[in-house]
């Protein structure tokens, strides 16, 4: 991992102060080796983006915090007091600390603002991790985290018990833009591309490449530098191909590009985040999801692919996976929920922010196990099938093909979320 802990020093784009152009977020920031000192912040997750909030700026005691989109504005500044190896964390507006409910030391217990007092729920020890903190209670010893480890806007605050998710490690970031960390030394900046977070940017330059030929272990966290992998497999369709890269469970692969040849892409073993990562030639897959929990969340945000023959992005686990402010472009299916695997599962698919060229089809699913497909701001360059319909089968046969478009149960959404020019 000696090449991963470079990477992580000399190209941090990590997701905080988080631009999003095109479909490329990009950030700066620094290492957490050290905690930062007293002043004002704001909270950045580490797999959502989003930043840590007081709903409404309201100044009630027990308000429960969510994530929402970073704005810096009140509700969302956060006074940093240090206290021996300790932080007092108080909402700026309302001059309220984050507590956890009933002082519990019990998981799932909501994280909100309340009257400061000193005790020990109210104190918050700021554990490096990476680029990132974790945010443990001193009470409980349980950390900072979003409920089901949500990456949406307005899911809630609460404890829970420490581990690699991404959820559960923060950016904490200087409140008005600049990151607190304490390695002053300046980090390289990705420009992105024009574009209007429709995914539809213009295709980045690589910052130089990386010949790889065996599967490289990511982690719960890796930054490519927009660097450019290549090298396992023969760049075409042949099955069972070794993935260029493992993401764990909570973990976030980003700012890489990947050419043929790629293997079968990368694999998430569980819940991830796949951000700013292009395909330049699809092999076999860009991606699969692999999860068998129905609670598990993916999360491709920005980038692109091309030349995906068959498809691009393979479902075969549960869970939902979430793409946007996504381009594929001379492709099969931009999506497929896998048919005939070992093990059936209901899976679901969001795209928002789609541009699509030369693709014949978005989504292929199986509504006989339940599936759904979620469509919204797509836009199709000449003709494509939104949502393909198939009836699953066990593995070893091959599913049929039952129907297309949308009907308000497993293919959802109207015409006026499909943009075609």
């Amino acid at each position: 991992m000696r090449e991963n802990k470079r990477l992580r020093r000399l190209a941090l784009v990590l997701a905080t102060g988080i631009v999003t152009t095109g479909g490329l977020v990009t950030a700066l920031n620094a290492p957490a080796s050290a905690a930062p000192s007293t002043g004002n912040y704001v909270l950045v997750n580490g797999a959502s983006g989003l930043c840590a909030t007081v709903p409404g700026q309201s100044t009630g005691d027990g308000v429960q915090l969510t994530q929402n989109a970073c704005s810096d504005a009140a509700g969302q500044i956060f006074t940093l007091t240090a206290s021996g190896g300790n932080y007092q964390i108080k909402a700026q507006h309302s001059g309220k600390c984050a507590g956890v409910r009933d002082a519990s030391t019990s998981a799932g217990k909501a994280v909100q603002q309340e009257n400061c007092s000193g005790a020990a729920s109210q104190t918050w020890t700021l554990t490096a991790s990476g680029s990132n903190y974790r945010v443990v209670n001193s009470n409980g010893g349980k950390c900072l985290n979003v409920k089901d480890n949500s990456t949406s806007s307005g899911a809630v605050l609460q404890q829970n018990s420490c581990d690699s998710a991404a959820t559960k490690q923060w950016t904490v970031r200087a409140a008005g833009g600049s990151n607190p960390g304490p390695d002053p030394t300046p980090t390289p900046t990705i420009t992105p591309p024009p574009g209007g977070g429709d995914g539809s940017g213009s295709w980045p330059s690589n910052t130089g490449s990386v010949h790889q030929t065996t599967t490289r272990d990511a982690g719960t966290f890796f930054d490519g530098g927009m660097k450019r992998y290549y090298g396992i497999g023969d760049g075409g369709q042949g099955e069972s191909q070794d993935p260029m890269f493992t993401v764990a469970n909570g973990g976030t692969i980003q700012n890489v590009i990947l050419d043929a040849p790629a293997g079968d892409g990368i694999h998430c073993e569980g819940s991830c985040t796949i951000r700013n990562v292009w395909w330049n030639d699809v092999g076999e897959d860009a991606a699969t999801f692999k999860s068998s929990s129905s609670s598990a969340t993916y999360l491709v945000d920005g980038g692109g692919a091309k030349s995906g023959s068959d498809k691009v992005f393979q479902h075969n686990g549960a869970g939902t996976l979430t793409i946007k402010n996504f381009q594929v472009h001379s492709s099969g299916k931009l999506y497929r929920a896998c048919g005939n695997c070992s093990s059936s599962y209901k899976r679901h698919v969001v795209m928002d922010g789609i541009t699509a060229r030369s693709t014949k089809v978005l989504a292929g699913i199986n509504t006989n196990w339940g599936d759904t497909a979620r469509f919204s701001r797509i836009t199709v360059y000449g003709s494509a099938t939104i949502c393909e319909k198939y009836k699953g089968v066990p593995k070893g046969d091959e599913p049929s093909k039952i129907g297309e478009g949308a009907d308000g149960v497993n293919c959802l959404y109207s015409s006026s979320d499909i943009t075609y020019k």
